[in-house]
């Protein structure tokens, strides 16, 4: 947005222009976004977001002073960032900054003319992403959402960090009820709709696995005529939601995809080459058949396997977790553990009033996949022990895990850590690491 007017972006944004300097020959726009006023320096634009703990309004006047580009905040706030002297940066209001801020992402998206990939699914959507993006960097420039950069205000600001010249755009798309994958594909307007599965999660919200497929499914009816929807193989209850003016793409056992051909992916794992079909299916719908040995970085939190002394390997997949993403992490254990397999597993939250079977489930899931020791964290992960008959040890929080995981653990052990976000559990695998430095 370099080479954007105040008065186009503010149009763009469906925003006022409250205010502007003199263009003074510099660039007349904006070289990045930010909603952070701790992230305040020359070239930005500053998007005051209200919040729950504070209105980033607030400090438009301060990110101002402090060379800012610009600020786009609030009427109200707009007001009081204009009083004298003179804001030596432009100033634009809109009801809605949140809006306004979605609204330019999409304009910003157009003028970039990139393709874009939309990747939602119950599980596995962060590894398909990061996937497809490390497939489609073999042929083209690729920018992809970081992170959990997968919100109402975190995909918009992964467009407008896109700079000019990108080729294609691979964002990932969350959700915790009905309407917000509709909200993300009207800020995106993806070429490629991948819905990597349909599981139990947010069932505390939605109620049943049907209207978690409904709300998927809304990535399919954003797309344009003529776009392609990539889809599992074996999903009916997404059969109801595919559109005959959009080309649909299988992928998984049976599918119009079921194999790597010639890719060396860096992973063995079942689950993570079901993603990379889905992400081999997306590539090959943009034109781009990627081949040879994949160089991928996967996000944080998200499956790393962490070797430490004494051929100890820790799988940290500590970010999330529902009843799908617990089985395949625990397949993955039985299959790549060369010693005892020690499973630390947390809470699954918002799993509804079904909750407690979902977690004896993967306690019998554990038992048959050959788990030697399992470490139950949390008064939910707690029932897990009703149908394991190994070595059970029920722990009340992360903190109690980590320190029972290191006294545990033995030379040659292959530990998992997993469950929903809210348990903390990644300080398991800090702890663990820390201890192996120390020594």
């Amino acid at each position: 947005m370099r080479d954007w007017s105040p008065e186009r972006l503010a149009r763009a944004a469906g925003a006022r222009l409250q205010s502007a300097p003199p263009v003074d020959g510099a660039a007349a726009g904006p070289s990045r976004v930010t909603i952070d006023s701790r992230d305040i320096g020359p070239g930005v634009l500053f998007v005051g977001l209200p919040g729950t703990r504070a209105d980033g309004g607030r400090f438009a006047r301060q990110a101002l002073d402090q060379g800012a580009w610009g600020a786009l905040v609030t009427p109200e706030h707009a007001l009081a960032a204009a009083a004298e002297p003179a804001p030596a940066g432009v100033l634009l209001a809109a009801d809605d900054p949140l809006a306004a801020l979605q609204a330019l992402a999409r304009e910003w998206r157009r003028e970039l003319g990139a393709q874009v990939v939309g990747v939602t699914g119950s599980t596995g959507k962060t590894s398909t992403k990061d996937i497809l993006a490390a497939m489609l960097a073999q042929e083209c420039s690729v920018v992809a959402s970081s992170q959990n950069f997968n919100t109402e205000i975190g995909l918009p600001l992964t467009i407008l960090g896109a700079p000019a010249g990108t080729q294609t755009l691979v964002l990932e798309m969350a959700m915790r009820g009905a309407g917000q994958i509709a909200e993300l594909a009207a800020i995106a307007e993806p070429d490629v709709g991948v819905i990597v599965n349909i599981g139990p999660v947010h069932l505390e919200l939605l109620g049943s696995l049907e209207a978690v497929a409904a709300a998927k499914a809304e990535l399919i009816a954003g797309l344009r005529p003529g776009a392609t929807a990539v889809l599992p193989a074996d999903e009916p209850l997404l059969d109801a939601y595919r559109r005959d003016d959009v080309e649909v793409v299988t992928f998984g056992p049976g599918g119009d995809v079921a194999e790597l051909d010639d890719l060396e992916p860096p992973f063995t794992s079942a689950h993570m080459r079901i993603d990379a079909l889905a992400a081999l299916a997306a590539a090959r719908a943009l034109g781009v058949q990627p081949k040879g040995r994949l160089e991928v970085t996967l996000s944080a939190l998200r499956g790393q396997r962490i070797e430490l002394p004494g051929s100890l390997l820790v799988i940290n997949d500590c970010y999330n977790a529902n009843p799908m993403s617990m089985r395949a992490a625990l397949d993955d254990l039985a299959m790549s553990a060369a010693g005892r397999k020690v499973a630390v597993l947390g809470d699954m939250l918002e799993l509804g009033p079904d909750e407690g079977h979902y977690h004896e489930q993967i306690g019998e899931h554990a038992q048959q996949t050959g788990v030697d020791v399992l470490i139950a964290v949390g008064p939910l992960a707690a029932l897990m022990g009703a149908r394991f008959d190994g070595d059970l040890h029920r722990v009340e929080n992360a903190a109690a895990a980590a320190e029972l995981t290191s006294e545990l653990l033995r030379p040659g052990d292959t530990v998992i850590i997993k469950a929903s976000r809210g348990v903390g559990l990644e300080v398991v695998a800090e702890h663990l690491q820390a201890a192996a430095a120390a020594e």
